[in-house]
């Protein structure tokens, strides 16, 4: 199981897209086939599986099941009025992914200029 706490110098309104769509997720973290933005639609991540969204909650948590890929959980938080801070946990069995892998991922969501489809 992996943790992060990661503050992001945008607001959550603008960082959700980037977590929560198609677009968005492909931008910093991975390709998506599949993304229906609801609990219980389906999700493929490419290199992670496909699967279900578990958890929604519009502007603040997207949480993504895939198999073989394990539970990713994202959750936002306001951080003053400029800014959020995302909460992640990766859940997951054996080797596949790995702490300095997500910090890389995360460094290319906070360099994001304006994260995809937050206009």
């Amino acid at each position: 199981m992996l943790h992060f706490l990661v503050r992001l110098p945008r607001p959550m309104e603008t960082v959700w897209p980037a977590l929560a769509s198609a677009e968005g997720l492909g931008a910093w973290f991975t390709d998506v086939e599949v993304l229906e933005p609801r609990l219980g639609g389906a999700v493929a991540l490419r290199g992670l599986g496909g699967g279900r969204v578990t958890a929604w909650d519009v502007d603040r948590v997207a949480e993504y099941t895939v198999e073989p890929g394990g539970r990713l959980r994202f959750h936002l938080e306001r951080d003053g009025a400029t800014a959020s801070t995302l909460r992640f946990t990766h859940e997951f069995r054996g080797e596949r992914e790995s702490e300095q892998r997500w910090r890389a991922r995360f460094e290319r969501l906070v360099a994001l200029p304006e994260p995809p489809g937050a206009s």
